[in-house]
């Protein structure tokens, strides 16, 4: 069994991915933590503990960082809604959160892991570069690094420059980016054109009849609306599940290549761009695996499996 621990500000299509995690017959999902972005930490905290809630799963959540490091908190309610789950506005979940926080526990954690335990970020990176600055040797202890962020050589989603995550922390990417940890990351991108669920296909996840089923298109009808109004997308795209997918089953990225990735911190026109060096022209050493495409069919079946 693999081991996972997510950092996610959960919101509706984090919700989803969470869903994918814990359906995987071999993965087992051993904690998740909470950051400031699309949702307030404490929102996200509840989001979390609701869908696990759907999915009759115990797992661990701790809160994590309130805030980006240096930049103000800029939520996403006009893409997710209020609450973060399309304005669904769900009843409490039973659980509670734990009362360590997120940052504490990321180091606890993986220090005792002997280097067993993988980690996948579905939000800014706050709670990783706290830790990373709290203890340095964070980044040997995280087996692989999955981030679900940036836009490689493409439009961000957010600005023409940047992806939502990175945006939103853009100094906190760069430190962990900075860091020596092992990683990939799965950009935006990928979830656009062929990847989007179109109206049958939401459809047909609806005829699953499953609570999971229902969850994951409930909660991103907000989403849907603002991907069709602002990105001109026909169907939903949905960005974390397409990168839990490419964690669960690594061939569905079908083109990946190691490249030099940096961040802009620029106060204005390209802060949070991921800058890919795809030609080697700085010369620097390749720290990032960069996901270039998907095998649309593989992700979506491995979303309707999730579903089921």
């Amino acid at each position: 069994m693999r081991k996972l621990i997510i950092d996610t500000d959960t919101a509706s299509d984090d919700a989803v991915a969470l869903v994918m995690a814990l359906q995987h017959p071999a993965v087992e999902v051993e904690a998740i933590t909470t950051v400031s972005g699309n949702v307030n930490v404490q929102q996200a905290s509840i989001n979390a503990r609701y869908t696990l809630q759907i999915c009759k799963a115990t797992v661990p959540v701790y809160e994590g960082c309130h805030a980006p490091l240096e930049r103000e908190v800029a939520p996403a309610d006009w893409f997710h809604g209020s609450d973060g789950m399309g304005d669904m506005f769900y009843p409490a979940p039973d659980a509670a959160a734990q009362t360590q926080h997120a940052v504490d526990e990321l180091i606890r954690r993986f220090q005792m892991s002997d280097g067993q335990i993988e980690l996948v970020t579905l939000g800014p990176l706050t709670n990783i570069a706290t830790a990373l600055k709290r203890e340095p040797a964070l980044a040997q202890w995280i087996k692989h690094c999955y981030v679900m962020g940036g836009a490689a050589c493409t439009n961000g989603n957010v600005t023409p420059a940047a992806e939502y995550n990175i945006w939103c922390d853009p100094e906190a990417a760069h430190i962990v980016f900075h860091s020596g940890i092992a990683m990939s990351m799965i950009g935006w991108e990928l979830s656009c054109g062929d990847a989007t669920l179109d109206d049958q296909e939401m459809q047909e996840i609806l005829a699953l009849k499953t609570e999971r089923a229902k969850l994951a298109i409930e909660c991103n009808s907000h989403a849907l609306k603002a991907v069709r109004e602002i990105q001109g997308e026909a169907g939903l795209a949905l960005a974390d599940p397409v990168a839990m997918a490419v964690v669960l089953e690594p061939s569905i990225c079908s083109r990946r290549s190691n490249h030099y990735v940096d961040i802009s911190c620029d106060p204005e026109l390209t802060r949070g761009m991921t800058v890919v060096d795809k030609l080697g022209v700085t010369g620097h050493a390749p720290n990032v695996d960069v996901c270039w495409e998907l095998d649309s069919s593989a992700w979506k079946y491995l979303l309707r499996r999730s579903l089921s």
